[in-house]
């Protein structure tokens, strides 16, 4: 395996699945004695304090917007003269054509993250579109590509060439953060106004159309037709007009007070231990979905579509139901919450632990790093 950096570069450290991995993979590669640096367009984040921790080198180009471009290249071409990197990695499309650009100014190897499927266009504005055309017309030019998913990969690569440089390598899942936490699980229902009783559903993801909130919200009212004293958890931030249309929504089927509207959350362990079932419901786009592993991990089952690798994660754990079907969504939900759940959580812990290691993502990625 070869010596020298690597250069890791994503959009922004905000909250999100790709960013917390990409986070991970950073402190893992640093603790493996690897010499690895991070770059993002925007300064702050989330996630920024978990990099600085690992005492991973994070450069910023200082971006202050969307046509702010003068100052954020000269930025760029600094940092690549400090990092020196041998190989650039590059996660979604922004960072995939920052990572070319990498390439071709300093000679290193080139590799793209692949994280999701095939979206619907129909949701997304003509920058968003761009930016993806011009992704897929340059994957050819990637010395190496790693999609986290099979589904993600088949979608996005055509051509026995490039076929040829495609390696997945599923997400990896700190089993030793992510874990059932039962003192968190009291805690926050009584912060909540949720009885012990009264069965508690969440779904973790962006508001975004891809993940499909619209789905999961009507599943809610058919399970409160059944089961009135549910609850239901909404976890993670969007656009503040998309998210009033859900909010909308959600009042509009009546499900008022019912649904708890939270945002994005740095505690997701104790989120997901409140929980009674999780859920995933995204009709497109999903790659490998960090929410349902990690969900997973802290021992809870999780109801899914099937979209992307989800049925792959899930396994004989949880449900899987087709993408866009709030009926199948309600039922696997109510037969989680009769079903032994105990069981269930222990199942699905030991099938992140055996099959979605945070160390084996990391390994894996290193030997395509440096190949």
């Amino acid at each position: 395996m070869t010596e020298g950096a690597a250069l890791l570069i994503i959009r922004s450290l905000d909250s999100g699945g790709s960013e917390r991995q990409l986070v991970a993979l950073a402190a893992g590669l640093k603790a493996r004695g690897r010499d690895v640096s991070v770059m993002t367009l925007y300064d702050g984040g989330a996630l920024s304090p978990d990099l600085d921790r690992s005492s991973v080198r994070r450069f910023s180009l200082g971006k202050q917007g969307r046509w702010d471009l003068g100052g954020p290249a000269r930025r760029f071409v600094a940092a690549l003269r400090v990092a020196r990197p041998a190989v650039v990695y590059g996660f979604l499309p922004t960072g995939q054509l920052l990572a070319s650009a990498a390439g071709a100014l300093v000679g290193s190897r080139v590799v793209w993250g692949i994280r999701s499927t095939a979206l619907d266009w129909s949701h997304y504005d003509r920058m968003t579109r761009l930016s993806y055309w011009v992704t897929g017309w340059l994957a050819g030019r990637a010395d190496a590509l790693v999609a986290n998913s099979s589904q993600g990969a088949a979608g996005h690569v055509s051509g026995r060439s490039i076929r040829a440089r495609v390696r997945v390598i599923p997400n990896g899942i700190d089993v030793s953060r992510f874990r059932h936490e039962p003192p968190s699980r009291r805690r926050l229902r009584q912060e909540w106004g949720v009885e012990e009783s009264a069965p508690l559903i969440g779904i973790a993801a962006r508001l975004d159309p891809m993940k499909d909130h619209q789905t999961f919200l009507r599943a809610a009212t058919r399970v409160r037709q059944q089961r009135p004293t549910a609850r239901f958890v909404v976890v993670g931030d969007g656009s503040a007009t998309y998210r009033a249309t859900l909010v909308s929504a959600a009042a509009a089927l009546g499900l008022g007070d019912a649904v708890l509207w939270l945002g994005d959350r740095a505690d997701l362990p104790a989120v997901y231990s409140t929980l009674d079932v999780h859920c995933s419901s995204s009709r497109f786009g999903e790659g490998f979905s960090n929410a349902t592993a990690e969900a997973m991990a802290c021992q809870v089952p999780c109801a899914v579509t099937d979209c992307g690798d989800s049925a792959q994660i899930v396994g004989e754990t949880g449900r899987i139901v087709p993408p866009g079907d709030d009926v199948a969504l309600a039922a696997a939900i109510d037969e989680l919450i009769a079903a032994d759940r105990s069981q269930l959580g222990l199942m699905a812990r030991r099938r992140i632990e055996s099959r979605f290691s945070l160390d084996a993502m990391v390994r894996q990625t290193e030997s395509v790093l440096w190949a």
